[in-house]
C-alpha cells in the first residue's frame, strides 16, 4: 500500500509569503493576538537547489506560535530561483504547511510513492535537512517537511513558551 504524505505527521506550521511584511506582522500580532514573533534575516539554506538546479535563494523568516501551530511569515531577500520567486510565490494567502520529521530520507521515500515534486531542497545547519514539495494541485499546496538540525526544538520551544502569556510588548524579536 502506498503511503501518504499525512502519514509523516501532524502540520506544525502555516506558512505565509505577505505582499507586506510589516502589514501581516500587524495582523497577526494585533488582531490575532499572536506573538511575539522572532525574526531570522538573510537565511539561506545550505547546498540550496530549486527544480534541482542550485539556488542562492535568500530569505527572512519571522515565527510565532498560535497554540501549538508555528505561524511563518516570509520575506524574500533576493530574486534568486526559489519558491518565493516564481509561480509559487503566492501570496497574502496560506503558501505552504510544515511536516516536522524525524527522518528525511523517510520523508523523501514517501513523497516519491506519492508523486510530489522536490520543489527545494537544502541543508538546515549541521544535521537539518529541508524539501518542499509540491503534492500535485500547484502553487499554494506547498508541503515542506524539515528535519530539525541539532538545537532547533529548543529554540521553538523558547519561541512557544514566550507566546503562552505574551503581553503584546515587543510584537517583533531579533533571534540570531
Amino acid at each position: 500500500m502506498t503511503r501518504k504524505i499525512h502519514q509523516l505527521g501532524p502540520v506544525g506550521q502555516l506558512a505565509y509569503l505577505p505582499s507586506d511584511f510589516d502589514a501581516a506582522l500587524r495582523y497577526w500580532t494585533q488582531t490575532m493576538g499572536v506573538g511575539p514573533f522572532y525574526l531570522m534575516e538573510n537565511v539561506a539554506l545550505g547546498e540550496a537547489k530549486y527544480k534541482g538546479v542550485p539556488t542562492g535563494a535568500i530569505f527572512s523568516i519571522a515565527i510565532a506560535y498560535w497554540g501549538d501551530v508555528q505561524i511563518e511569515l516570509i520575506r524574500p531577500e533576493n530574486r534568486e530561483p526559489s519558491i518565493y520567486t516564481g509561480e509559487y510565490a503566492v501570496t497574502d494567502q496560506l503558501h505552504h504547511v510544515c511536516i516536522f520529521v524525524d527522518s528525511i530520507a523517510e520523508a523523501r521515500a514517501v513523497c516519491a510513492e506519492a508523486g510530489a515534486e522536490i520543489l527545494v531542497e537544502g541543508k538546515v545547519g549541521e544535521d537539518g535537512e529541508v524539501i518542499y514539495v509540491d503534492p500535485g494541485a500547484g502553487p499554494g499546496h506547498v508541503v515542506e517537511i524539515l528535519q530539525n538540525m541539532t538545537g532547533a526544538d529548543a529554540i521553538f520551544q523558547m519561541i512557544k513558551d514566550a507566546g503562552k502569556d505574551w503581553d503584546g510588548s515587543e510584537p517583533l524579536r531579533t533571534l540570531g
